[in-house]
């Protein structure tokens, strides 16, 4: 079996994404001509959503997505010949748990902990940040790696260990809640009021790249949000579009914002 690639990438304008949508497709090869189980590194919810456009157009295989953990955001997909039971596919991601002095460390400081031992960002999964420990997920490639090498969070020393899969706990996270009045549901509107930018400010970020809506970049300062997006800012968090109120006496939208702590 040979897929024509292009065919099946052409709805896709982001370059890199188009690169790794290939990658879906090579896979799809090795799967129908092999008759074998193959696994993505882990996608976020947007990436995951282009992939199952291209998925769903082949009949011959079946795929299924895990995270690890309940409703995780990052999460792998085995791909597989549509006649085998999915019960029997094993996944190849392990849970590391790290211990030791960790308060007031946050994800970035866990993420960049592992990162600066030379592991790309697609080996791993969500980092769930408890009082006492945090759970990573991670490729099962790297887990031995990261058990031997992942000494010092932030400069503080830890402990590593591989816990199972059933052990693991979702981490409810916590925003603060502001209320704002939106002249419109522009991009550029939400940010500048989310962040207490001006809206210039808020448009040059936009058009550097900075910015992802329901994990999609964008980069159109005049983008329309609805209740329910999530908003990425680079340096700045992300946000949540929470509910609408209804309209001011002046006209302008009385929103609720979430923001991330």
């Amino acid at each position: 079996m040979k897929i024509d690639r292009d065919k099946y990438i052409s709805h896709i304008r982001d370059n890199d994404k188009k690169i790794s949508m290939r990658r879906i497709i090579d896979k799809v090869e090795i799967v129908s001509n092999n008759h074998s189980h193959e696994f993505t590194d882990f996608f976020d919810p947007y990436e995951r959503l282009l992939a199952r456009s291209i998925l769903n157009r082949f009949m011959e295989i079946d795929y299924l997505e895990s995270g690890g953990v309940s409703q995780a955001e990052r999460q792998i997909i085995a791909i597989y010949p549509s006649y085998c039971n999915p019960n029997d596919i094993q996944l190849n991601i392990i849970c590391l748990r790290i211990s030791g002095d960790l308060e007031g460390l946050s994800h970035k400081d866990f993420l960049g902990a592992i990162l600066n031992l030379g592991i790309k960002r697609a080996k791993i999964g969500d980092i769930l940040v408890h009082e006492n420990y945090t759970d990573v997920m991670v490729k099962k490639e790297i887990g031995d790696f990261l058990l031997i090498n992942l000494e010092k969070v932030a400069n503080r020393n830890i402990k590593v260990e591989e816990r199972s899969l059933e052990s693991i706990s979702a981490v409810e996270y916590l925003y603060k809640e502001i209320n704002k009045t939106l002249s419109s549901y522009r991009l550029d509107v939400f940010i500048s009021s989310s962040y207490n930018l001006s809206r210039q400010e808020s448009i040059a970020i936009i058009k550097s790249g900075n910015v992802k809506v329901n994990w999609e970049p964008i980069n159109k300062s005049a983008k329309e949000i609805a209740v329910g997006d999530i908003i990425s800012v680079r340096g700045y968090g992300r946000s949540i579009l929470h509910s609408v109120e209804g309209l001011s006496k002046k006209g302008k939208i009385k929103a609720t914002i979430r923001i991330l702590i």
